[in-house]
């Protein structure tokens, strides 16, 4: 409860207990009191908005400058600056606008101070034409006003001209300070510009400017983004005072360079040398796991996190929810969602696209789309993902629906919109849509398709069994057909047994990438089944002779929170015998139901009866066995392999589905099936 002001407060300044209330950051009492002042001088209005702003209410702070104008006050250069502090941190370039021409027209835009102020407001308004006119309509320009012009054109993205604003600088005799050098220095970092960065590191150690900590960072940073990560290390180790920013940037620059053990160890020392971490740096460990690979880790120090009193903000959640993807944990996703949830964070685009992609990914397209439906606010991106992750769930008029739907909504596509239309038409056939949607990107978008478009539309007319406009296309492309186009025709040659067809695409891609061991399989596959055994036995002896070895298949499926893996004739399981069991009382089930097992599947030359068997220890079929004996109740089960599941198996599980009454997701190199009451998503297209 606010107390009351004693009796005689209006006979005081109000400047004075304004102030006092500021400084004992009570904002809300500063507010009241200085609503109570029937008119406040110009200190008490520059004191206020500025409060508002440094206390993280900007907006608030813009307001009361709109009060100040009702009220026909004219302002003063301090005041100005204050409000152009606010529409900054802001971002509000419309009123950032306004703010500019009430000093042009109160007689102060050549004030050094402000024009200043106004150069920075801008930048963060990412306008770069108000700051230059600005900087240009200065009588006299500091090194404040030299650096923050600078800082102008890195934070618009021309760094070019930044670095020519800095030798401008020079030229004028006027000599870079600190501010300056760690300002400019981002420059070289995106442009990869090294022999600049040298440079300018040069000018820092002979002005005596190399302990400075922000100067060092900056450093650190562009030695690192330009590949030299000695050199960042060397500055780093260099520095007489490290702040965690310093000890963030290398952390940042060993996980850019791929160096995750070097990342880790450079954490723990931290942790050890009691630096004190801040989000940021549980957020760089966190991305930097999760970019390199080490998923459970970044969920682990994730955990770490929370239990040492951090809260996650907006960009730790877009970091960890990628490992929750790759590790295909929904239910560490569905945490990480609650979170979302609980903490209004559902407005921040990047978090709850990633969280759309998790769902996809994890085979949970419905969440994935009731996601994608509550967010308010939908950018390229974002329509992006929601099309991909139908596409790979096989639902291609889904996907052509939504593409409408995003064009309808002002959203325009780009390259990667239409790799997921033109990838959800080859999962569903659709042959006509897919020309159509490739003929319109030049014509109507005036984006030019490139090799992975090409690709698409091979795999359009390859997946409908239209090998030969498959083939045709790939002669007429405008572009040198690149793997894609020709391991597309030769993925649909195994399908529909089509052997010569299948011998020119594979000698291509044997050009092309002549270790990818697919291709010999999918081309020794070709000819087993067409019982050509002596080519086949050639192709055997190819991949002897090159020694490559080809992949072996697994799956994989997730039951409480911990993973089970498989391989073909898998015994290691101690449950294995439960699992066979199993197996074999579907399998007597399946047969009366009138499953009969396809062993063209099989290509080791042995009798029929080993083949049935060989079909029956498939990694997949143990991976779905062994999660139904797991489901505790459960109405879906989610099966992963590393290969295209084979066609014997796809048909057995459609079977299996419909006799245990569950559904059954089963996602391969390729995409996901759903298989529910004997019938599969994919409608045997796949």
């Amino acid at each position: 409860m606010i107390s009351r002001p004693p009796a005689n407060f209006l006979s005081h300044p109000s400047f004075k207990f304004v102030k006092e209330c500021i400084n004992s950051a009570d904002l809300e009492r500063a507010r009241y009191l200085f609503d109570k002042v029937p008119q406040p001088d110009l200190r008490a209005w520059t004191l206020i908005i500025s409060a508002h702003t440094q206390h993280g209410f900007p907006k608030e702070a813009i307001k009361l400058y709109n009060t100040l104008k009702s009220r026909k006050i004219s302002p003063d250069r301090l005041l100005l600056l204050s409000v152009a502090k606010a529409c900054a941190t802001a971002a509000d370039l419309f009123k950032a606008k306004e703010v500019h021409d009430d000093a042009i027209r109160f007689r102060f835009h050549s004030d050094t101070l402000l024009g200043n102020g106004l150069i920075d407001m801008y930048a963060k308004c990412k306008f770069i034409d108000g700051a230059r006119r600005v900087f240009e309509g200065m009588l006299v320009k500091d090194v404040v006003s030299w650096t923050a012009l600078c800082s102008s054109y890195v934070n618009c993205g021309m760094q070019e001209q930044a670095l020519v604003a800095f030798r401008e600088m020079g030229s004028n005799g006027v000599r870079p300070n600190s501010m300056t050098m760690s300002s400019i220095l981002p420059a070289c970092s995106d442009l990869k510009f090294l022999n600049s960065g040298r440079q300018i590191h040069g000018y820092a150690i002979r002005n005596g400017m190399e302990s400075n900590v922000f100067v060092s960072s900056a450093l650190v940073n562009m030695y690192a983004s330009c590949s030299s990560i000695r050199q960042a290390e060397m500055v780093f180790e260099n520095m007489s005072r490290r702040d965690v920013v310093s000890w963030n940037v290398i952390l940042t620059a060993c996980f850019l360079n791929k160096e995750c053990e070097k990342g880790l160890a450079l954490f723990y020392r931290m942790r050890n040398e009691s630096v004190k971490l801040n989000i940021s740096s549980w957020t760089v460990i966190i991305g930097g796991c999760t970019q390199n690979g080490r998923n459970e880790l970044a969920l682990q120090i994730f955990g770490h996190m929370q239990d040492s009193g951090f809260k996650p903000n907006r960009i730790t959640i877009a970091s960890i929810i990628p490992a929750c993807t790759n590790l295909e944990s929904i239910k560490g996703g569905k945490e990480i969602h609650g979170y979302i949830y609980r903490n209004w964070l559902l407005e921040d685009l990047k978090s709850t696209t990633a969280l759309i992609f998790m769902y996809a990914k994890c085979g949970d397209l419905e969440l994935s789309q009731r996601v994608f439906n509550m967010m308010p606010i939908k950018d390229t991106i974002t329509w992006n993902t929601i099309i991909i992750a139908n596409s790979m769930h096989g639902n291609g008029e889904e996907a052509l629906s939504l593409f409408h739907k995003m064009l309808n909504s002002g959203v325009k596509p780009n390259s990667v919109t239409f790799i997921g239309v033109l990838s959800g038409c080859s999962h569903s056939c659709l042959v006509d849509e897919g020309f159509s949607i490739f003929n319109s990107m030049s014509r109507d978008y005036s984006i030019e398709p490139k090799a992975e478009h090409f690709s698409c539309m091979v795999d359009v007319l390859s997946r409908a069994g239209h090998l030969k406009e498959a083939y045709e296309f790939i002669q007429r492309m405008s572009i040198e057909p690149t793997a894609g186009a020709w391991g597309a025709l030769l993925g649909a040659c195994r399908v529909y047994k089509n052997v010569e067809l299948g011998k020119i695409a594979a000698k291509r891609l044997f050009e092309i990438e002549p270790d990818n061991p697919g291709n010999y399989v999918l081309l020794f596959n070709i000819f087993v089944t067409a019982k050509l055994w002596d080519e086949a036995s050639e192709t055997r002896k190819l991949m002897r002779d090159r020694r490559i070895a080809k992949t072996p298949g697994y799956s994989w499926v997730q039951v409480r929170n911990r993973v089970y893996t498989f391989v073909v004739g898998d015994r290691i399981n101690r449950r294995y015998d439960e699992i066979y069991r199993f197996l074999d009382e579907l399998g007597e089930k399946m047969r009366l139901a009138g499953y009969i097992p396809n062993t063209e599947f099989v290509l080791q030359d042995v009798n029929e009866e080993e083949k049935q068997g060989i079909l029956c220890s498939h990694s997949e079929k143990l991976a779905v066995a062994f999660g139904i004996l797991n489901s505790n109740g459960e109405s879906s089960i989610r099966v992963f392999k590393n290969l295209r599941i084979c066609g014997d198996c796809h048909n057995a599980i459609k079977f299996i589905a419909k006799i245990v009454g569950l559904q059954i997701i089963v996602r391969d190199s390729l995409r996901f099936h759903h298989f529910k009451d004997g019938y599969c998503s994919c409608r045997d297209f796949w």
